[in-house]
C-alpha cells in the first residue's frame, strides 16, 4: 500500500531565477518580483490553497563565485543571485494564511545560537507555531570571508560546532522557561522562580543567560537538514525531523534513506519518525503534449553558462577551464570523494551514451539540474511521484520550479488533484490552523526519543549539562545547575504573593 505523502515548495529569497537558470527572461516569469512582499503573500496562499505542507526557503551568503573565479556568470544569467533574508518574509507569509507552514535556512555556522534562538521563537510566536529551520553549516570561503573570517573551518569541523551549538538552542528554547513561568493572573505575570539562566562553557561557544522569549508553541521548531556526508548523516540522525536530499536516482535516494534511518535507530530514535523529502524538478501539463512544450520553451530559455556557474558553485569546481564541447568523466575531475560523487550521481541521472560535455552539463543544470525531472500529464508525473515513493520509501517531495507561477500553480490545480484522487495525499492538513509539527508528525512538542527532548525544563541535569560552571558566581544568586541552566534564588509564585501582601520583605522578592 502506497503511504500518504506531503509536498514541500522549494524556493530562495533571490530575484530572478533559482533552480532553471534564465527563465526570468520568459514574458510569464515572475521572478523578478520576489523583492516586493506581493509575491510572497501570493505564494503562501497559493500553497495553503494546494494544502502544501511548507514553504522551504534556502539561502547561503555571498553567492557563486567559483565559476571563472567570479560572480559574473550569475550575475549575467540573473540566477541564484541578489539575495533577500528569508526570515522577514515568513511574518507576512503567515499573516495571510493560517495552515501552511515555513522553514527558511539559516546558518549555524556565523549566527550566534542565542540571536537564533530568539528569532526563531519570535518566528514560532508571530507564525502560531507553523516554523521550521533548515539547519546548515555554511561551506564556501567566500561566505567566510564576507563575514569576517579567512577560510571556512574543516567540513567534519563545523558540524562538531553545530552539534553544540545545537546544544545551546535546545537549553534555550526548552530549559530557560517552563510551561507554567507565564501567569498574566492574580496581578502576576511571570513566576521569576521558573526562569533560569543558562550556563553553557563548551569548546567553540560560551552562553550564559536567559532566553529572551516565553515557551513559544512549538519550543523548538520543526528541524530540517540536508547533509548526506557521513558527518551529515550522524548530525540528521541525531537532530532532524525532516531531511531534504537531492538524490539524481531511486537507488541513491534509497540508500540514503536507509543510512540515515539506521543510524537514527542506533541513536534510540524510532527510525519511521524521520521524514524525507527529495527534491524534484516537474514539468506538468494537461497533456504529455502540453508538457513537452513547456519544456521546450523552458529550454529555449535556459542559460548554459548560468547553470555551469551553479555547478561549479555546489561542487567547488571552476568548469570555466574546460572547453564547452570537451567529453570529461567524473575520474578525470580532481576535487575529492564529495565532489566525485556528485558527478558520479550526475553521471548515472540520465541513461545513454552520449558523452558529457560542459556544455550538455550546463544546459542539464539550466533545466532541474541533478534532480529528476518528470516531463508529462498530471497522471503521467504521479505516476513517477508513486515509482519513487515505492522504491526509495520516501515520505513526501520537496518540489522545485523552473519558472514562476506557473510551475507552482501547475503543481495545486493539476497534480495535486490527481495524487488526491489516489489516495496518496491528503485533501487538508491533519490539523486545520496547527502547529507546523502537529501537521508534519502528529504532535506538538519533540518526540520523547528526540535528543533535544533531553533538555526539557526539569529533566536529569547529568543527561544535560556539558558547561563548566563559573567557581564562585553567585553575584546574582545561588548556583544549581539544572538542565544546564543557572538556578537563581528567586521566590515562587505563593511567595511573591505574599510579597504582595506584606508578607516578604521587599529585598527578598527578586526584581
Amino acid at each position: 500500500m502506497t503511504k500518504q505523502i506531503q509536498l514541500c515548495f522549494l524556493e530562495t529569497a533571490c530575484t530572478g531565477s533559482y533552480m532553471a537558470s534564465g527563465q526570468w527572461r520568459t514574458p510569464t516569469d515572475n521572478g523578478k518580483s520576489k523583492d516586493r512582499i506581493k509575491y510572497w503573500i501570493e505564494l503562501a496562499q497559493l500553497a495553503e490553497r494546494g494544502k502544501i505542507s511548507a514553504i522551504f526557503i534556502a539561502d547561503w551568503y555571498v553567492g557563486f563565485d567559483v565559476y571563472g573565479n567570479s560572480l559574473d556568470a550569475c550575475l549575467k544569467a540573473g540566477h541564484q543571485v541578489a539575495h533577500l533574508d528569508p526570515v522577514p518574509l515568513i511574518s507576512a507569509m503567515a499573516a495571510a494564511t493560517s495552515s501552511v507552514s515555513f522553514a527558511p535556512t539559516v546558518s549555524a555556522t556565523y549566527v550566534k545560537p542565542y540571536i537564533l534562538a530568539r528569532q526563531f521563537s519570535t518566528l514560532d510566536h508571530v507564525t502560531e507555531g507553523r516554523c521550521g529551520w533548515n539547519v546548515v553549516t555554511s561551506h564556501t570561503n567566500s561566505s567566510a570571508q564576507a563575514l569576517g573570517y579567512d577560510n571556512i573551518p574543516a567540513h567534519d569541523e563545523r558540524y562538531k560546532s553545530a552539534d553544540e551549538y545545537m546544544d545551546i538552542v535546545y537549553k534555550l528554547w526548552e530549559s530557560s522557561w517552563a510551561d507554567d513561568s507565564v501567569l498574566w493572573a492574580d496581578d502576576l505575570a511571570i513566576d521569576p522562580a521558573k526562569v533560569k539562566k543558562v550556563e553553557h562553557k563548551g569548546t567553540y561557544f560560551n552562553v550564559r543567560g536567559r532566553h529572551q522569549v516565553h515557551p513559544s508553541p512549538q519550543r523548538t521548531p520543526v528541524l530540517f537538514q540536508a547533509g548526506t556526508s557521513k558527518s551529515g548523516i550522524a548530525f540528521a540522525a541525531k537532530h532532524a525531523e525532516a531531511i531534504f536530499m537531492n538524490p539524481a536516482t531511486t537507488k541513491l535516494c534509497s540508500a540514503q534513506i536507509g543510512a540515515a534511518r539506521a543510524e537514527a535507530a542506533a541513536q534510540g530514535r524510532d527510525p519511521s519518525t524521520l521524514k524525507f523529502f527529495p527534491c524534484i524538478v516537474p514539468i506538468i501539463g494537461r497533456t504529455e503534449e502540453e508538457a513537452k512544450e513547456k519544456e521546450a520553451k523552458a529550454k529555449s530559455y535556459g542559460d548554459m553558462v548560468g547553470g555551469l556557474a551553479q555547478f561549479s558553485g555546489y561542487t567547488g569546481i571552476d568548469m570555466s577551464v574546460f572547453p564547452l564541447d570537451e567529453p570529461f568523466a567524473a575520474s578525470s575531475l580532481k576535487g575529492g570523494a564529495a565532489i566525485q560523487a556528485v558527478l558520479s550521481s550526475f553521471e548515472a541521472s540520465v541513461e545513454g551514451a552520449e558523452p558529457w560535455t560542459p556544455r550538455r552539463l550546463g544546459e542539464r543544470m539550466a533545466l532541474g539540474g541533478l534532480h529528476p525531472s518528470p516531463v508529462g500529464s498530471a497522471e503521467q508525473v504521479a505516476d513517477f511521484f508513486e515509482h519513487w515513493i515505492n522504491e526509495t520509501d520516501c515520505d513526501g517531495f520537496n518540489v522545485a520550479y523552473v519558472s514562476n507561477p506557473g510551475s507552482f500553480e501547475d503543481v495545486v490545480d493539476l497534480l495535486v488533484p490527481e495524487l488526491q484522487k489516489r489516495g496518496i495525499m491528503w485533501r487538508d492538513y491533519a490539523k486545520p490552523q496547527g502547529t507546523f509539527r502537529e501537521n508534519l508528525l502528529g504532535h506538538k512538542y519533540l518526540a520523547e526519543d528526540h535528543y533535544g527532548s533531553k533538555f526539557k525544563y526539569g529533566r536529569d541535569p547529568s543527561l544535560l549539562d556539558n558547561s563548566s560552571p563559573q567557581q564562585g558566581a553567585k553575584n546574582e544568586g545561588e548556583v544549581d545547575e539544572t538542565n544546564g541552566v543557572k538556578e537563581e534564588h528567586h521566590p515562587s509564585a505563593e511567595e511573591v504573593k505574599a510579597g504582595m501582601n506584606g508578607e516578604v520583605k521587599t529585598s527578598e522578592v527578586a526584581v
